[in-house]
């Protein structure tokens, strides 16, 4: 079927293990022997020759103890041989199981076709290539794009060629030597289960690797492959102004805002550009040093913008020299934007991502009202994610619009946006504290691109008026009530670590068969009600079960103090992090913020047992 369902990680049954958990030393070295035999790719292929030859079962056991899961986020991981690695056979075996269930569940699938993109990563090319070359070896039209594009064009194209799957060969923020597989079903929002589970499972009953054209796909000659490369944007650009924009050309063309852009070296630089063309306004000034694909960062530790003012050094320093203050920042997918500006004296401020959904949110709408003066809020909807700010509901509230919250990710932000449109609401905004933003409905899913240029013409808007960003957000905190947010993250490089923490610490129980035993306090602050969304538990709620989706495979719980603030601790399903996202409100900004620290202090302390368990704090 076509339609979207409830949330669940897959999981990969393990045979031939040991009582330790393992395989057996011969098991791994039988599949590692099958690995070679499959994989065509010489590089890959020396490599594990190499470790089988040294017998170094340690290795092998960390190759091929488990596959590598497909989960709603698809794949994503390092680039090695075996099979827990992104490699060109995983790749080969992914894109077989995906193209089994989706022939399965879609009869059109082999007339409608599927629409395959890549970034500009190391082995990204290959990978498309090679997802290229599985689908149209059973008949399936592909849209492969023919060069690097931005995330969101995958998702518009998915929509507007009316494929039944889209598929991104990404890793967007991860190190240089990681790349992924992100999977969009026929609605251009990310895939939720059950499909991630009947994909995994289709996966695993298809890993002998099909006979395939690759040649076709690198000349990209044959009968079934379109490129979408030159009809797609053009569509998504023209789109988003008619959508999107809410100032003329000529008043964008007019503004005096100067800004510095960088896409953090991956694939913004050149559609940025046609994006500030096609709203009107005045060229941004490119970190020239990031500013073309470079596969190594070569700038960069992280290429990641959310981690602050070290990933935006350069950035700075061009705005500096260039007498700019607006600082904007795509990842390397383009699908994330980041926000900063400069004082007067030339001090930085990096937005978190809740103050750019704020402002964002509340210019959306107040442009849209302003286009639109008898349109009936209460019909209109925004949406963020449960551990972004709920200063988004208060602007809801105050303002009549219909609000609701979701699980984190953006696969349920898209697919309850869809809901609600289908409902009859118009939808307006969805972000999620991690610099996601959704403007409008060009497509179902996080979009630096078109955040990029409508953030562009609010701070456009701001300089005529002759305000910074600052002092606009501070105009929101007026109106709307001020809200301190501390979002923050150890690395946790043992997955049992995190596990013990959220059971013996959070829980308070000695293993998962016991009833759990929440702290009443933390410090000197008590907590008020807890929801764990990996019990399904919610005091909240009358018959203490959550309402929103719950995942035994992941951890995540929410405490609500007496004094308001709300404090959601996770493992993130992507990299080796826990993470916290705290949030108190009040109409003292500078009291709010020094109690909320207080209580972070309390729970980093009394709950997480940093020195204890090696978590690793973010440096910058």
């Amino acid at each position: 079927t076509d339609n979207q369902q409830s949330n669940r990680r897959p999981t990969f049954e393990k045979k031939e293990m040991s009582a330790h958990g393992k395989k057996d030393d011969a098991a791994v070295q039988v599949e590692a022997e099958q690995w070679v035999r499959w994989d065509t790719d010489e590089k890959t292929r020396a490599e594990l020759e190499a470790i089988l030859a040294a017998k170094n079962f340690e290795e092998l056991h960390a190759r091929f103890d488990s596959r590598i899961a497909f989960g709603t986020a698809g794949l994503r991981g390092r680039m090695e041989a075996g099979a827990s690695r992104m490699n060109q056979l995983t790749v080969l075996q992914a894109s077989q199981g995906l193209c089994m269930y989706l022939l399965e569940q879609i009869p059109e699938t082999a007339t409608r076709g599927i629409c395959v993109g890549y970034d500009g990563r190391h082995n990204s090319t290959a990978f498309a290539e090679i997802t290229a070359a599985v689908f149209i070896s059973k008949g399936v039209p592909v849209y492969l794009f023919s060069e690097i594009v931005p995330t969101p064009f995958v998702p518009y194209c998915t929509t507007q060629k009316k494929c039944v799957a889209g598929i991104m060969v990404t890793a967007s923020h991860n190190p240089k030597d990681d790349n992924g597989y992100k999977v969009y079903w026929s609605n251009g929002s990310q895939i939720v289960s059950p499909h991630d589970k009947g994909i995994a499972d289709k996966i695993a009953a298809n890993l002998e690797p099909w006979t395939l054209d690759l040649e076709a796909m690198r000349k990209r000659e044959h009968a079934l492959l379109r490129d979408p490369t030159e009809e797609i944007p053009k569509a998504y650009y023209e789109e988003i102004v008619a959508k999107c924009s809410y100032r003329s050309a000529e008043a964008n063309a007019a503004s005096q805002l100067k800004s510095v852009f960088t896409p953090m070296h991956g694939v913004g630089g050149k559609w940025a550009i046609e994006a500030y063309k096609a709203f009107g306004l005045p060229a941004f000034v490119p970190v020239k040093e990031q500013f073309e694909p470079d596969p190594e960062f070569s700038t960069v530790k992280f290429p990641n913008p959310e981690e602050g003012k070290g990933a935006l050094a350069l950035a700075t320093k061009t705005a500096i020299e260039n007498g700019v203050t607006v600082i904007l920042a795509n990842d390397p997918d383009s699908d994330r934007l980041a926000v900063a500006e400069l004082d007067a004296n030339n001090e930085i401020r990096v937005f978190t991502g809740n103050e750019i959904g704020i402002m964002l949110g509340a210019w959306v709408w107040t442009q849209y009202q302003k286009k639109n003066p008898d349109v009936d809020p209460s019909k209109c909807c925004v949406l963020n994610t449960t551990v972004s700010s709920k200063m988004l509901s208060a602007m809801a509230k105050k303002e009549g619009l219909y609000y609701e919250e979701t699980l984190t990710g953006f696969k349920w932000l898209g697919n309850k946006a869809e809901a609600l449109m289908n409902e009859g609401y118009r939808f307006l905004f969805a972000f999620e504290e991690a610099i996601g933003f959704m403007v409008g409905d060009v497509c179902l899913d996080k979009d630096g691109i078109r955040g990029l240029v409508v953030f562009a013409e609010l701070a456009s808007q701001l300089k005529d008026e002759g305000r910074t960003l600052a002092q606009y957000l501070e105009s929101l905190y007026a109106k709307y009530g001020y809200f301190a947010t501390n979002n923050r993250y150890f690395f946790c490089y043992e997955p049992s670590k995190q596990v013990e923490i959220f059971e013996k610490h959070l829980r308070c129980r000695a293993s998962p068969s016991e009833p759990a035993n929440y702290p009443k306090k933390f410090g000197r602050f008590a907590v008020k009600n807890v929801r764990d969304l990996t019990t399904g538990f919610d005091s909240c709620q009358s018959d203490n079960k959550a309402i929103l989706p719950v995942s035994t495979s992941s951890q995540m719980i929410t405490f609500y103090f007496e004094n308001g603030c709300v404090l959601t601790l996770r493992g993130s399903g992507t990299e080796p992090k826990l993470k916290y996202y705290a949030e108190l409100s009040g109409s003292d900004g500078e009291a709010v913020t020094k109690e909320l620290a207080e209580l972070i202090d309390a729970v980093v302390a009394e709950g997480l047992l940093p020195e204890k368990y090696g978590l690793v704090a973010p440096t910058d």
